[in-house]
């Protein structure tokens, strides 16, 4: 490949958030006819190419017109799933009261559970509702309306359990998913540790296998971690030895299911947050906590693999959290725009007033405190609170400078393979 075609690739991959652009669309399609036509730029035959294409200067137009349209398989999914928690959450969520509390109360995770919310996207047959990554974004963008309730619901099956849905055997599933489902028992996910947050592989709890060889021995200390005071099972990633092909010995991370009831699991006091208020954030201490080897997910030394298949898996839950709080913010806002009058006019007749997906939500939140004015700052309304909730967003779930990366890689990825055959 000449170095013409290598600077006209890498162009086009650092112009990726320019690509949506028309102008930007018809240079690289005037520019690089040829390479389009080159092996080296041919995405996978199947479809959903969208977001790999952009990364290349092009933009499959087939894929996303025509929006579309809902089917009837969809419709009575709908009818059955989502009208039911859009009553409960116009009826029975006082966000209000769980902001100022700081807490969920027992009634409304009560609700919750009848309504099928812990167990999604669990399977049938272990309970759960097994509904499509179509509808769990439906309902999403409903819970998304109570940030604290978004957290909570999200910590326990978007990664909490989510280890155990996607690399646990069968007997795991068996023993800890009917009981997930129903939110009889509420998940964790514990990762983060004092020292390591977004760097994931420098964690230092240690697991320490027994004398036996039957259990192992967590301790050490884990932060930031949702529902972390409520929790009855946990992921939790620790260090462990393992031996190496060469007889060497080394530390890798393996994934672990930790019940509480094992022992030696200790929850700090709830964190006091600036938003998400009413979901439980706090430390979790394992000290001597005695776990079961079947109670290994997936293999021994394989649980950084796990973490990120689990983290890159449970993001899918932002973006519909993000889009469900912008389409509440746009309506509550234009609502007040067309009723509120100054200088004889409406506010939205101004120009400045007619008014993606973590960032989109805080930029939306802060545009619709400026239309409001002082009304947006004050606590009789619920926009402030949108703002406090919204933050985390953009820190959770792998930061956003972090997720700019995995993007990034992703996009690449396929074309780096090509790329590497043509260095050699």
């Amino acid at each position: 490949m000449s170095l013409n075609r290598l600077f006209l690739f890498s162009k086009s991959v650092r112009c990726c958030r320019r690509a949506l652009t028309p102008r930007f669309i018809q240079s690289v399609n005037e520019t690089t006819p040829r390479l389009q036509s080159e092996r080296f730029f041919r995405t996978h035959t199947r479809n959903l190419a969208y977001a790999k294409d952009l990364f290349l200067g092009k933009v499959n137009k087939e894929e996303v017109f025509p929006y579309p349209e809902v089917s009837n398989e969809e419709l009575d999914e709908i009818k059955q799933f989502v009208s039911p928690v859009e009553r409960f959450f116009s009826e029975d969520v006082d966000s209000k009261r769980i902001d100022h509390e700081a807490k969920i109360p027992p009634e409304t995770l009560n609700g919750l559970k009848e309504l099928g919310l812990f167990g999604i996207q669990i399977p049938e047959e272990y309970g759960g509702l097994g509904l499509s990554n179509t509808m769990y974004a439906r309902l999403g963008e409903i819970i998304s309306l109570d940030g604290s309730i978004a957290v909570t619901l999200a910590a326990h099956q978007a990664i909490g359990l989510k280890g155990i849905l996607i690399a646990g055997n069968e007997e795991q599933k068996a023993k800890y998913l009917p009981k997930l489902a129903t939110g009889e028992y509420v998940a964790a996910f514990c990762l983060t540790e004092p020292g390591s947050g977004s760097d994931a592989a420098s964690i230092q709890t240690r697991a320490t296998l027994t004398e036996d060889g039957k259990h192992f021995l967590i301790n050490g200390s884990k932060i930031w971690i949702s529902n972390g005071g409520m929790a009855d099972v946990f992921t939790v990633f620790a260090r462990t030895e393992v031996v190496d092909k060469e007889g060497q010995k080394k530390d890798k991370i393996t994934a672990f299911i930790v019940e509480r009831e094992f022992g030696g699991v200790i929850s700090g006091k709830p964190e006091d947050k600036l938003g998400i208020r009413g979901s439980n954030t706090c430390e979790v201490v394992f000290d001597n906590t005695k776990v079961p080897v079947e109670n290994v997910i997936g293999e021994v030394g394989g649980g950084f693999k796990v973490a990120m298949n689990i983290l890159n898996s449970g993001r899918f839950s932002m973006g519909s959290a993000g889009a469900g709080m912008i389409k509440k913010l746009i309506e509550l806002t234009a609502e007040y725009a067309g009723t509120r009058k100054q200088f004889n006019k409406s506010l939205s007749e101004f120009g400045m007033v007619q008014v993606f997906s973590s960032e989109g939500g805080w930029v939306c939140c802060s545009e619709a405190l400026q239309v409001l004015g002082g009304l947006g700052y004050t606590k009789n309304y619920p926009y402030e609170r949108y703002l406090r909730d919204c933050r985390i967003l953009l820190i959770f779930e792998g930061t956003n400078e972090i997720l700019r990366m995995y993007i990034a890689l992703t996009g690449m990825q396929y074309a780096g393979k090509i790329l590497t055959q043509k260095v050699k």
